[in-house]
């Protein structure tokens, strides 16, 4: 029985207190430091499920997602715990789509958070879209779109006044 530790086990004491389990390296996780204009879409993917479950919509007009997009979640799509509101079958996948004036040829792809999170200490102002899709139905639906990079450099030349 370990000192301090009512539960005899110290891992168990150390799960409780939040402390992460020996020998598991820490994922480095980056953030993104310039996020701003930040929109979530969540009432109107429950609008839209409203339709779909009374009947007003049909199931094959939500679930029409591209192929490009579910190839997309395949090879760059991060794994949610939401389950699919359509099939129930798998949870769905989040996608990132980045876009841009000064992207050049990453604007209009997929990226990955970490990639996203290079973008975003690097480039100029860009807009990313979160696409949730469900790879066995085809269901997809904007979650959110946010902006994100370095703020854009005045392109204005300021006046120097003499004194």
């Amino acid at each position: 029985m370990s000192r301090g530790c009512p539960a005899g086990d110290p891992r168990v004491c150390e799960a409780r207190r939040g402390a992460r389990p020996r020998g598991r390296p820490r994922a480095r996780r980056r953030t993104l430091k310039h996020v701003r204009q930040i929109v979530d879409y969540a009432l109107q993917r429950r609008s839209r499920l409203s339709d779909v479950h009374s009947g007003r919509t049909a199931v094959a007009d939500v679930c029409d997602a591209n192929p490009y997009l579910l190839r997309a979640a395949k090879f760059h799509g991060r794994p949610s715990s939401t389950l699919c509101p359509i099939c129930r079958k798998e949870q769905v996948t989040l996608v990132s789509w980045v876009f841009g004036d000064r992207l050049g040829q990453v604007s209009g792809s997929a990226r990955t958070a970490e990639e996203i999170a290079s973008l975003d200490a690097t480039a100029e102002e860009f807009t990313v879209h979160v696409v949730e899709v469900c790879r066995t139905c085809s269901w997809n639906h904007l979650v959110q779109s946010y902006v994100a990079g370095l703020p854009p450099r005045s392109t204005r030349r300021r006046r120097r006044v003499a004194e």
